[in-house]
């Protein structure tokens, strides 16, 4: 089911604490609807690039059904998945432990523009992202509507910064309000909020892959 498990991939990009943390402090700072947008767009051109270059290298096409590549295929969503996993539960041993913020989120005011575009780039949760690049291996790209439907991962990955960017442009004082309350909430609730996301992901990607091996075996 590499469609829903595009949806659910893009769901838990969006959401993830960390880059969203790191988008609101970046709006926040001087010029930030301009960094913003850099942020987005570093963001959503490394998603195009790895989509790109994983259709580059399928040509479109899965691999057939239990043969050696596409097995390969699930052993590395299995892998990802494990990673997520294991990520939840590492999160859940610094439930509560108080942590100094990263040294470049006390220098977003002097950021260029630039820079702020490559943050995106490198706040990108990139277990997901090479979780969607295994999904796409296993599309069919032949119609409008798988088209449609890489579109649509890349912009559910990036929704919730585009939601955050028109809501500064076109209503700023009460964005700094809600966005100043929503780091708040994320501050108090990140550990929790990574636990959960790592967890469904990683054990939906562990479990679907293992029942496709074993399915395409019998």
């Amino acid at each position: 089911m590499p469609a829903v498990d595009l949806i659910l991939i893009g769901l838990a990009a969006t959401l993830e604490p960390i880059p969203v943390t790191g988008f609101i402090l970046v709006l926040s700072s001087d010029r930030g609807n301009f960094k913003g947008a850099a942020f987005i767009l570093g963001w959503l051109l490394s998603l195009v690039v790895v989509i790109a270059g994983t259709l580059l290298v399928t040509g479109g096409k899965p691999p057939a059904p239990a043969s050696q590549p596409s097995t390969a295929v699930l052993a590395a969503k299995i892998l990802f998945g494990a990673v997520l996993i294991g990520i939840a539960f590492r999160q859940r041993t610094r439930v509560g432990t108080p942590r100094r913020p990263p040294a470049w989120m006390t220098k977003l005011d002097h950021m260029s523009v630039w820079a702020a575009g490559s943050l995106g780039l490198l706040l990108q949760p990139w277990v997901l992202v090479g979780a969607g690049a295994a999904t796409v291996a296993q599309l069919h790209i032949s119609s409008i509507e798988s088209y449609l439907l890489l579109v649509v991962f890349c912009l559910l990955c990036t929704s919730s910064y585009l939601a955050m960017e028109l809501f500064a442009v076109f209503s700023p004082e009460a964005a700094t309000a809600r966005l100043d309350g929503l780091r708040n909430w994320i501050g108090t609730h990140r550990d929790q909020a990574i636990i959960v996301l790592s967890l469904i992901i990683g054990l939906w990607l562990v479990g679907d892959s293992i029942y496709l091996i074993v399915a395409q075996s019998q």
